[in-house]
């Protein structure tokens, strides 16, 4: 359904990272996909919450060099200074890296959009963003850290329009969603909207494989993120002892993560590996088409056991996200 390009586009020419095993398997780590406006999305990002500071520079540098060229970040996780000294550093032109940020729940009133938006850009050292995600279905009332606006966040149709006019001034060329069910997804959408969103990015991983939501999106023209590719950081060694999945690394001759990774990218999706270790930013990378058998293995593997969503703040923040 999505569009795959490789070789030069607008984001230049993305080295490739491990070669074909034997021939029989191509490289897919430089996958693009088309979007609604006619950009192309690098199918591999580097997410970078839960990077330290300190640390996430050097990521993002060490990412840039092993042939990444998607950033994912967010205004909340408090490190976009650091990133866009690392962009800029890199000396890499700003049009050949995909660059994403997220509006906070705090600032969804129509108001607060584009002086918190202005934050980020310049923290990111860029004066445009190739992707805006709303962060979450949930609207805090202004100047609170979990005090719901209930009729925002059940109506998001104000903070919708407002993001349509940053693209219409050419602050973001996309804009999306994050962490949206299909309740709320269609809540957005039966308004008259001028753009549809771009993306949704919500968690997918082998115990959350959200298989529904997945065709969903397919069959609606809606681009699935996998954030949280191998787990969360809690399950991440259990997701790497996966019994199918290391028979699957040892005859591939890659490892259990590169695995998720290329099966991620086989589902359709774009696939958001957060380390700030160089070894595994570029292993991260490092991805092949995976046999349909394996991919078929994986697949109902994956859907076989009950879902276990590991990032749902609904109790937090006392309301049902994805109810």
């Amino acid at each position: 359904m999505y569009g795959v390009f490789y070789g030069l586009t607008r984001l230049g020419v993305v080295r490739s990272g491990r070669g074909c095993i034997g021939g029989a398997h191509r490289n897919i780590s430089t996958k693009l996909y088309n979007l609604p406006s006619g950009d192309k999305i690098p199918g591999i990002a580097l997410g970078v919450w839960r990077a330290n500071p300190g640390r996430v520079g050097e990521a993002v540098k060490t990412a840039l060099r092993a042939g990444y060229r998607h950033i994912d970040g967010a205004w909340v996780y408090g490190n976009e200074a650091e990133v866009g000294v690392a962009l800029k550093e890199s000396q890499i032109p700003r049009d050949q890296i995909w660059l994403t940020s997220k509006l906070w729940n705090s600032f969804h009133a129509p108001e607060d959009i584009e002086p918190i938006l202005d934050d980020s850009l310049q923290k990111l050292r860029t004066e445009y963003l190739d992707l805006y995600l709303i962060h979450w279905p949930v609207a805090f009332k202004a100047g609170t850290d979990n005090e719901i606006d209930y009729d925002l966040t059940e109506n998001p149709y104000p903070t919708w329009q407002k993001l349509e006019e940053m693209v219409e001034k050419g602050k973001v060329r996309n804009i999306g969603i994050s962490n949206f069910n299909i309740r709320r997804i269609q809540n957005l959408t039966a308004n008259p909207l001028k753009i549809q969103p771009a993306v949704n990015q919500v968690e997918l991983n082998y115990w959350n494989p959200q298989p529904e939501l997945l065709k969903w999106a397919k069959d609606n023209n809606l681009l699935l993120e996998a954030y949280s590719p191998l787990g969360s950081a809690e399950k991440v060694k259990k997701s790497l002892e996966v019994p199918l999945v290391k028979n699957i690394a040892k005859e591939l001759n890659i490892t259990p993560a590169q695995v998720y990774i290329s099966w991620h990218l086989q589902r359709g999706t774009v696939v958001l590996p957060k380390s700030v270790t160089p070894s595994r930013i570029e292993e991260n990378f490092k991805v092949v088409t995976l046999p349909q058998k394996s991919f078929d293995e994986l697949e109902e593997a994956a859907a076989s056991h009950p879902p276990e969503r590991a990032v749902d703040p609904s109790e937090w923040w006392g309301i049902d996200i994805f109810g």
